[in-house]
């Protein structure tokens, strides 16, 4: 797996994914960002949800639940310190649908959280406390 981040300009960047995609990662006026863009740390923990969203979904696909929406609110705290690395992160799946089975559900969060998710599970390693929850949401 490849990447580049360039420098922009002040503390702005922009980060290039080996397939091909981008994002850009600025910061707060006050360390001399415009805040034009993602904050590197929220770029972190929109990763921990997407991967952890991908998991899910796929297990749900496969248990041929009938899901309509699917999203994970996700909470983090920080340590008062520098690096003020992640202390906590917390993930809440809502998931909602036709006839879905809480089984199916816990089973597909449980095992992203435990084996799948690299990115939970690496950060999980480091140190950082995370938790999961989920809801789930008929359309009947």
């Amino acid at each position: 797996m490849q990447a580049k981040v360039r420098w922009i300009d002040g503390v702005m960047f922009l980060g290039e994914s080996g397939s091909g995609h981008t994002a850009v990662m600025d910061g707060p006026p006050d360390q001399g960002g415009r805040n034009l863009g993602i904050r590197p740390m929220e770029m972190l923990l929109l990763g921990v949800g997407g991967c952890s969203s991908f998991d899910v979904m796929t297990i749900l696909q496969k248990s041929k639940q009938q899901v309509t929406d699917c999203y994970v609110d996700i909470s983090a705290e920080r340590v008062d310190e520098v690096p003020a690395v992640f202390s906590k992160i917390h993930l809440h799946f809502v998931i909602k649908g036709k006839d879905l089975k809480e089984v199916h559900v816990k089973r597909a969060v449980q095992l992203s959280a435990e084996k799948y998710c690299s990115a939970s599970i690496m950060l999980t390693k480091a140190g950082v406390e995370i938790s999961h929850d989920y809801e789930i949401q008929t359309n009947d």
